[in-house]
């Protein structure tokens, strides 16, 4: 599990490289922006060939049919993804809409994979989410936006989310954990 580790390592260092060392941040001006993206999506990979190569070490065991409630979970995670790019009507009401979204997905892949591996990404993932929440919570007051779409952002939101639900479930099954089966993810 090792690469799994890693790869949390830098997505959450590169993340929170801004928060924790702006003044480093800021002196690598946009080249850091490229360093940054660069070590996240090295932190995907890592993350997602530690996790397909860990073993399969049990912790408890999830209950039967959860995978329904994991389908209608990761249908808000997506959405939530989703509300800061298409400004619908939760735009300037809500702080942290991805950050939330990747606590329900967290929530939902933990409801059906009960193994070591799974704890160690998703429960990272979410104590990353959370505390990310609190790092800018304290960086200052939230101002609200304005600029919203309405109802035109929610439906732009709702076809990119069902779209985006259905190649996850492709990639899920090409990857052999068929998502409408009732337990798995």
């Amino acid at each position: 599990m090792i690469w799994l580790y890693i790869g949390l390592v830098l997505w959450v260092g590169s993340h929170w490289f801004k928060r924790l060392a702006p003044g480093a941040r800021a002196a690598m001006g946009d080249a850091g922006k490229g360093v940054v993206a660069l070590a996240s999506v090295a932190g995907v990979v890592a993350m997602v060939i530690g996790y397909r190569a860990a073993d399969f070490v049990p912790v408890y065991t999830p209950i039967p049919g959860m995978g329904h409630l994991n389908n209608t979970l990761m249908l808000i995670a997506l959405f939530l993804f989703g509300v800061g790019g298409t400004k619908g009507t939760l735009y300037p009401k809500m702080r942290h809409p991805m950050l939330w979204g990747t606590v329900t997905w967290v929530v939902a892949h933990l409801l059906v994979n009960g193994d070591a591996a799974s704890i160690v990404l998703f429960g990272g993932m979410g104590l990353w989410a959370l505390i990310s929440m609190v790092l800018i919570n304290r960086a200052g007051p939230w101002v609200a936006p304005t600029n919203g779409r309405g109802i035109k952002g929610d439906v732009m939101n709702l076809a990119g989310t069902l779209i985006l639900f259905g190649v996850i479930t492709m990639i899920h099954a090409w990857l052999g954990h068929p998502v409408f089966l009732g337990t798995y993810s």
